[in-house]
């Protein structure tokens, strides 16, 4: 089967894009909840972006205030838009899903002050608030605590070429978790002729100079396979994904591993990844930390397994659309689950599952997890399923076709 595009990579591509010396093309973008928000508010604030085909022309525009953007429930519109907006010369309000109020934005809001960039958030740190844009950012170095999200260091590379100074961000706290989506922005930086050190740890330098346009085309979205490389493992069945890349820095190309841990094998053919499994699910010892967007798939394997599973370093996914690693635990016991809470992770034990109502609470990668569950167990009824759009359009029906 194949996958729609990464909306990591069309993010962070429309991102580059509006910012360019000129206009560029983003191949096989994304077309979703979230990138469809992105591209809205990079055109709120002066870009054009024509998103009717599967091909997004972005042209770079003047950026200006006053100018509204709607974060709904993306992380990577709420966090990466606000240093585009300091270039702006004018007044720039934030807001998004009531949901969206409740994730953490205090430290890229304080690192942009430390940069130059005035915004008003009554002291909250989080949604609503309003950028002050004065047409330009005197940046330079910041330091931050960006164990919260990999996104908050991100946000920062991503329009700091375009800040008089440049940026020279430094993290200051516990491990910064998905790192391979932080590895991502610094290729899609050097790709754009943009200069960048990232040789020190815990520090990335990014160079002030223009932005290079360039045309790029968007790998499928790695982390939408995990219920379909599931699925193979929960049948015992063969499930290929059409366009795996053999290098990315995606965090979903973990799930070869893991699939390969759990019982299955994952090898690459002319057609793709193709994975293979005999019906066995074998519990798993993983840390998670940088690739904590596949926890609800491989939760809910772990549930399906034979023998325990402890899955650690996952703490920071309280704060993502929902927290995470409560709504797991809640909707896996709700159907006769044996799932515990730790202070970085989940602690699964094999038990006999029954049918009943799934619950997703808006969370796309819940949903993952509730129809992996659904093929083991009969009976599984899955709330808002619709919630897959928001990275995935045509989940369910792409789901149904597979059996």
């Amino acid at each position: 089967m194949s996958l729609p595009g990464s909306k990591s990579l069309t993010n962070r591509a429309l991102v580059l894009a509006a910012l360019s010396d000129g206009p560029s093309v983003v191949r096989r973008a994304l077309s979703s909840r979230d990138t469809e928000l992105m591209a809205t508010a990079l055109c709120s604030l002066g870009a054009k972006i024509d998103t009717t085909g599967p091909d997004w022309l972005v042209t770079p525009g003047e950026f200006s205030g006053p100018a509204s953007v709607d974060c709904g429930l993306a992380g990577t519109v709420m966090r990466f838009v606000p240093p585009v907006a300091g270039l702006a010369d004018g007044p720039v309000s934030f807001d998004g899903d009531p949901h969206a109020r409740t994730r953490p934005m205090g430290e890229v809001l304080e690192a942009l002050r430390g940069l130059g960039v005035t915004i008003g958030d009554e002291g909250r740190g989080t949604l609503p608030f309003i950028v002050h844009g004065s047409g330009h950012v005197r940046g330079g170095k910041v330091t931050l605590d960006a164990s919260g999200s990999s996104q908050f260091i991100s946000a920062l590379l991503l329009a700091g070429a375009r800040y008089d100074e440049g940026v020279d961000v430094r993290h200051n706290g516990k491990p910064v978790p998905s790192m391979p989506h932080i590895d991502m922005t610094v290729d899609q930086l050097r790709l754009h002729g943009v200069d960048v050190d990232d040789t020190d740890p815990n520090r990335w330098h990014v160079l002030p100079g223009p932005i290079r346009a360039v045309d790029v085309t968007i790998e499928p979205d790695l982390s939408n396979a995990a219920p379909f490389l599931a699925a193979a493992l929960v049948t015992g069945g063969q499930v290929t994904i059409a366009h795996w890349p053999r290098s990315t820095t995606q965090a979903g190309d973990a799930l070869r591993e893991i699939i390969s841990l759990m019982g299955g094998r994952a090898e690459f053919t002319d057609d793709g990844l193709r994975v293979t499994a005999n019906g066995t699910i074998s519990g798993i010892d993983y840390d998670l930390h940088d690739v904590g967007e596949l926890t609800p798939a491989v939760a809910a394997l772990c549930v399906l397994a034979n023998s325990p599973s402890h899955l650690r370093g996952i703490a920071h996914i309280r704060g993502h659309e929902t927290n995470r690693l409560q709504a797991l635990t809640t909707e896996f016991n709700r159907l006769g689950g044996d799932v515990s809470e730790t202070e970085d992770g989940l602690s699964v034990m094999p038990s006999s599952l029954h049918g009943g109502n799934f619950r997703t609470y808006n969370d796309h990668r819940i949903a993952h997890a509730a129809v992996i569950i659904g093929l083991a167990v009969d009976d599984v009824r899955v709330e808002n399923i619709a919630t897959t759009s928001k990275t995935f359009p045509g989940f369910a029906a792409a789901w149904s076709r597979m059996f």
